[in-house]
């Protein structure tokens, strides 16, 4: 059971990631990265890393897409916007995809085929895997600094998304 739950969740996961690389649609772009953060968060789970599984859906799914929503609400962004431009490589680079997802599936069936490969290869993992104390462990000590300019990020994003839709409604106003 716990390997069709595993192979469900996979599927979604990269099912759900390719479909928020090609809608033109940033509302649905958005939405498909929400079920492949849920599906991503069902894999740790499985690994036994709760809590980061839960950050995953917590942190993630329930806030920082939440503020993407808000700022692409607030810009007044369509997908007729970008659907009006064509790229010019807009067909190579969906074969491109295609062809790698071919291939990722190809060896896929190939390491299933021949599992005691696998078990060479698979490392066991400490009992706290994925637990509260070595995540905040490493968040606040190894990776502090690209934690602390990850949200000043995401705070001038927000802050010059804001600035944008003010200039565009004032300049609205004007006409």
């Amino acid at each position: 059971m716990d390997i069709a739950i595993f192979y469900i969740a996979a599927i979604v996961a990269v099912g759900a990631a390719v479909m928020m690389i090609l809608q033109r649609n940033p509302v649905a772009s958005v939405l498909y990265l929400i079920v492949s953060l849920i599906a991503q968060a069902v894999l740790f789970v499985q690994l036994k890393a709760l809590f980061v599984g839960a950050l995953l859906v917590i942190v993630y799914a329930g806030a920082i897409l939440v503020l993407f929503l808000f700022v692409i609400v607030l810009l007044n962004l369509r997908g007729e916007k970008f659907a009006s431009k064509k790229p010019l490589f807009d067909r190579a680079s969906k074969i491109t995809l295609a062809v790698l997802l071919f291939l990722e599936f190809v060896i896929l069936i190939k390491e299933m085929a021949f599992p005691q490969r696998m078990d060479e290869l698979m490392v066991q993992s400490s009992p706290d895997f994925g637990g509260v104390r070595p995540v905040a462990t490493l968040l606040y000590t190894k990776y502090l600094y690209p934690f602390e300019l990850t949200s000043i990020l995401l705070l001038v994003a927000i802050v010059g998304a804001v600035i944008m839709a003010k200039r565009e409604k004032s300049d609205e106003g004007d006409i």
